[in-house]
């Protein structure tokens, strides 16, 4: 079984920043596909980022140029670098990785991280 937990969330200004980090542990290949998603309250799930082995990443658009997702493969850890962050950011952002490495589909969720961004 795949473990994640996700950390960095928090409350931060218009235009600021935040980091969130994704560590996964347990039976896992340290180069899945692995990606980032959020809920905002009323609101469904959306995608927001992946990476894939290799290196290939991918953004919804309304995070293109300010959200950036990497990988630390020797720490199993997955990170998205939150930049000029807008009150629309404000949601539970998720991590979430898939059994393979270079499809991209979500089969481990992990309990979420709170991210409030205040005008």
């Amino acid at each position: 079984q795949v473990q994640l937990v996700e950390s960095g969330g928090g409350l931060v200004e218009a235009g600021g920043s935040l980091r969130l980090s994704c560590a996964a542990s347990g039976a896992m290949f340290n180069d899945n596909a692995m990606g980032w998603h959020r809920q905002a309250p009323g609101k469904q799930r959306e995608y927001v980022a992946r990476i894939i082995s290799g290196g290939r990443t991918d953004y919804t658009d309304s995070v293109k140029g300010r959200f950036f997702i990497s990988r630390d493969s020797a720490k199993n850890t997955v990170y998205l670098e939150m930049n000029n962050l807008k009150p629309e950011d404000t949601a539970v952002y998720y991590c979430a990785a898939a059994r393979g490495r270079l499809r991209y589909s979500p089969d481990y969720w992990g309990q979420g991280t709170q991210v409030t961004v205040s005008s």
